[in-house]
């Protein structure tokens, strides 16, 4: 069969009438909804040495060790190292020659009877792909949209089944093995915000272009890693933090970037609404900054990217919201405290353009319905026209004359703050010049970012340099 071919009950049939993988299903928080289909389809004693749910926290805690956060990253890494060792202790020396060990586990909190909770879950694998060989491993975090607690527990269900197929038969094509995660079911119902793999099978995969994979499939809105490459959980990290957020191609990153973001958390902070809470920097990419020429997407120069601002110590989100405020909305469903964008003055202008919200039946007044909802505010940089040297600033910034009152409306709301704390000498800086006089092969360019970004430039060849 094909693999566009395969169904739930396909795939799990093929997995058991596989020799090769042995192991144990552990799941804990909706039923045991994925080992269901190995019996259901039959010939599961092929697969299942072991299937178990520890509900009870304190049985829980017993197995797999004490923890804060059940339904976690930590502690769906506690069930799989663990049942997957016991797998290798107590099995090795009898079928280990010609058996491969895998420990499947899920953690999970499925709607509950009142409703109005946060449905999710972690869900991994570890496993060997062939007999004696070292352990590799995915992990994946998944939001459940279905309102019905039964309707959620059907798609973890199939997402289970897919990741079990995924990781046997698709390892060799990690890529493919991410499309799959869906097979069968809608991003309507399931959400894939966080993909990790790693172990030998996986060695060569950079688990930053497997997030960007997420977002460009439409399996999530939005991913995000940290400085060390490490792809990040966005709930966990957004929670009950203060987030100030700077959208760009940053391509390169260059001194005005940072400038921005400096002079925006310096007002940010001084927000009485903001003093005293955890502050989040980020530096956010849209898809359509990616976008190397229709839908396809330069690798080298995201991972480029990537690498300066990781080297920066930014933790980066690539995003699909191209209008601003799904971003709000996206980030504010994931934290309640107070939030800041910061764009420059070209961006402000963009911003009332009425022909992005044609497709809202309120237009721009329901876009910055949305936007300003909950006390947001834009944090906006000045633009100096190279002729005249004179500045742009949400003073004297010029908007379509039928919009002017509404511009008024928010800037008299406060819903626009100056950054008049800039720095003059960044003021002639564009990221576009940047990359011609790196084209070019004038040094320039060196002065226009920051002393480690042009090493690195120069030291990794990015953006078409040459020494």
């Amino acid at each position: 069969m094909q693999l566009d071919e395969l169904d739930t009950h396909s795939k799990a049939l093929k997995i058991n009438l596989d020799p090769r993988w042995y192991g144990t299903l552990a799941e804990i928080g909706a039923g045991q909804e994925v080992v269901r289909w190995f019996f259901r389809v039959g010939a599961a004693a092929g697969t299942v040495a072991k299937s178990i749910s520890a509900y009870d926290m304190i049985v829980s805690d017993a197995i797999y060790g004490s923890g804060d956060r059940y339904v976690s990253r930590s502690r769906l890494q506690a069930m799989l190292d663990r049942e997957f060792q016991l797998n290798v202790d107590r099995l090795s020396d009898k079928r280990g020659d010609n058996t491969a060990f895998f420990a499947f586990a899920d953690t999970v909190v499925a709607r509950s009877f009142k409703g109005g909770n946060e449905c999710h879950g972690w869900m991994g694998i570890k496993f060997q792909s062939r007999p004696r060989d070292e352990a590799s491993q995915i992990l994946i975090h998944v939001r459940m949209l279905d309102t019905e607690a039964s309707l959620q527990q059907e798609a973890l269900g199939v997402v289970g089944v897919n990741l079990l197929y995924g990781a046997f038969f698709l390892h060799h094509e990690p890529e493919l093995l991410v499309e799959s995660l869906l097979d069968k079911l809608t991003t309507g119902r399931i959400e894939i915000d966080v993909i990790e793999f790693k172990g030998i099978e996986f060695r060569s995969v950079d688990n930053r272009l497997i997030s960007l994979k997420l977002v460009q499939l439409g399996l999530s809105g939005a991913a995000m890693f940290g400085a060390d490459g490490q792809v990040l959980q966005p709930s966990e990290v957004l929670y009950k933090k203060a987030v100030l957020v700077e959208r760009g191609s940053f391509r390169p990153p260059t001194h005005v970037n940072f400038d921005m973001l400096a002079c925006a958390l310096e007002k940010f902070k001084a927000d009485p609404a903001v003093e005293g809470r955890e502050i989040l920097p980020l530096f956010e990419l849209t898809m359509r900054n990616l976008l190397a020429g229709g839908d396809q997407i330069d690798r080298r120069d995201f991972l480029a990217r990537a690498d300066l601002l990781a080297a920066c110590g930014m933790t980066v989100l690539i995003s699909d919201y191209f209008e601003y405020y799904r971003l709000a909305a996206y980030i504010s469903w994931r934290t309640k405290e107070r939030i800041g964008i910061v764009m420059g003055a070209p961006s402000l202008v963009e911003l009332f353009e009425e022909k992005y919200y044609t497709l809202l039946p309120g237009g721009i007044l329901e876009s910055f319905g949305r936007l300003f909802k909950n006390n947001l505010k834009l944090y906006v940089y000045p633009l100096k026209d190279s002729a005249s040297g004179d500045l742009t600033t949400i003073e004297n910034l010029s908007v379509a004359p039928e919009l002017k009152k509404l511009y008024g409306y928010l800037a008299d709301r406060g819903s626009f703050v100056a950054l008049d704390n800039f720095n003059p000498e960044y003021l002639s800086i564009f990221s576009r010049d940047v990359l011609k006089k790196i084209a070019s092969g004038d040094p320039v360019w060196k002065e226009m970012v920051p002393a480690g970004i042009s090493e690195m430039i120069a030291k990794r060849h990015f953006f078409g340099y040459e020494d």
